[in-house]
């Protein structure tokens, strides 16, 4: 049993639809015997528009707290792929840093996140 790593950028997740078919995908690669990591990006022009909201409330964000703000579309992305597939043959569960789960380090420069599996 091998892993396989799939990404999903914010097209893939833009919709609702598009969320189920990611699902699908992941599902569909779980039965074929692989253990599976999903990486979502924010769904469709999420983190554009987290971005220009939180250049309007500062000019300067604090790097720290900007990257909070945009990890929030990838969150929302991630819960929603997880409550379509809670009830498929297949264990999800979705794995954040602040929490200890998920083996990531990252730096105060946007972009800059290494995983350390």
């Amino acid at each position: 049993m091998g892993i396989v790593v799939q990404k999903y950028g914010g097209s893939s997740v833009a919709t609702p639809d598009r969320i189920r078919n990611v699902a699908r995908r992941v599902a569909a690669t779980a039965e074929r015997s692989h253990r599976v990591v999903v990486v979502v990006s924010a769904m469709g022009d999420t983190t554009d528009r987290l971005m220009e909201q939180a250049q309007e409330i500062s000019r300067i964000p604090h790097a720290r707290e900007l990257d909070m703000l945009l990890s929030a579309g990838e969150r929302i992305s991630l819960a929603g792929a997880c409550c379509n597939t809670i009830s498929a043959p297949v264990l999800y569960c979705t794995l954040v840093k602040y929490n200890g789960q998920w083996p990531v380090e990252t730096k105060c420069l946007l972009g800059s996140a290494i995983g350390i599996l």
